[in-house]
């Protein structure tokens, strides 16, 4: 048996790449990963601790409605953050509705602009440092 180390990326269906990098390099400061090759189709790839999100710019076979409200009760990927309060006062401050967890953590969930769910947890720093080194 070969042994499952660890996420390397997750992709993600987008409709327009330049909105999404508005979203996740702009608003939330991702930083752009800039050797990505050409693939064939427009795109882009984002560096995450040690982990990357590949926006893949291709139609979404997903429908956008119908999907639940609570991004908790959907697919999502969930990102590691120090600071909850300040990225929350930063979403509304863009008009980017969430919700709370409802899991009693620190967490909250919202959409990027083509409805993909996302959580964001609040960690202690040292928390979030060794989860970007592949510490967990």
């Amino acid at each position: 048996m070969i042994p499952v180390l660890d996420i390397h990326h997750a992709s993600l269906l987008v409709a327009d790449t330049g909105r999404a990098l508005a979203f996740y390099r702009d608003l939330l400061g991702l930083e752009l990963v800039t050797d990505r090759p050409d693939l064939g189709y427009p795109g882009a790839w984002l560096q995450v601790g040690g982990r990357q999100i590949h926006l893949l710019e291709l139609p979404s076979p997903d429908p956008v409605a119908g999907r639940p409200a609570h991004g908790g009760r959907d697919r999502h990927l969930a990102l590691a953050v120090i600071d909850l309060d300040g990225l929350a006062d930063r979403l509304g401050a863009a008009g980017v509705t969430f919700t709370l967890s409802r899991s009693g953590r620190r967490a909250l969930f919202c959409r990027d602009p083509d409805a993909n769910a996302l959580e964001f947890v609040e960690c202690r720093r040292d928390r979030a440092v060794a989860g970007a080194a592949g510490g967990g």
